[in-house]
């Protein structure tokens, strides 16, 4: 009976996410959608030199940013869904509601409030929103 209870020890354990808003654990509903910097500020921003910034950026048009991700999760106190930027150190999570520039940032996934480059009246029409149409 032993090797049982030492096999259920090595499963991984539930990522210890909490709301920074409630402190009420997060659910996640849906998956993680990874950060890419464009521009060598954007690697400043997380520690990287100037001039090694440079270098990747000039080398690779897009660099990968570890340990950080975009992803949606449910509060229990909001009683809705919220995304979130996360950032992993270590075995802990620093989240944070996400700022709508870190969409500029990601691939794969849709802006939750639209694509801030289409206008009001381009949306309306793509959605058919009040259109009036004669027979």
């Amino acid at each position: 009976m032993q090797r049982r209870c030492e096999r259920n020890r090595k499963r991984s354990k539930r990522r210890a996410i909490y709301c920074p808003i409630h402190g009420c654990y997060l659910d996640s509903v849906s998956q993680k959608y990874p950060l890419f910097a464009s521009s060598a500020g954007q690697l400043q921003q997380r520690g990287i030199k100037r001039q090694s910034a440079m270098i990747l950026i000039n080398s690779k048009t897009t660099v990968a940013i570890e340990n950080e991700w975009l992803e949606a999760f449910w509060c229990e106190d909001c009683q809705e869904s919220k995304w979130f930027h996360v950032r992993r150190n270590g075995s802990t999570y620093d989240v944070r509601v996400a700022p709508s520039e870190l969409w500029l940032q990601v691939s794969g996934v849709l802006h939750p409030h639209g694509n801030p480059c289409v206008g009001e009246f381009t949306l309306k029409h793509a959605r058919g929103v009040n259109i009036i149409r004669n027979s």
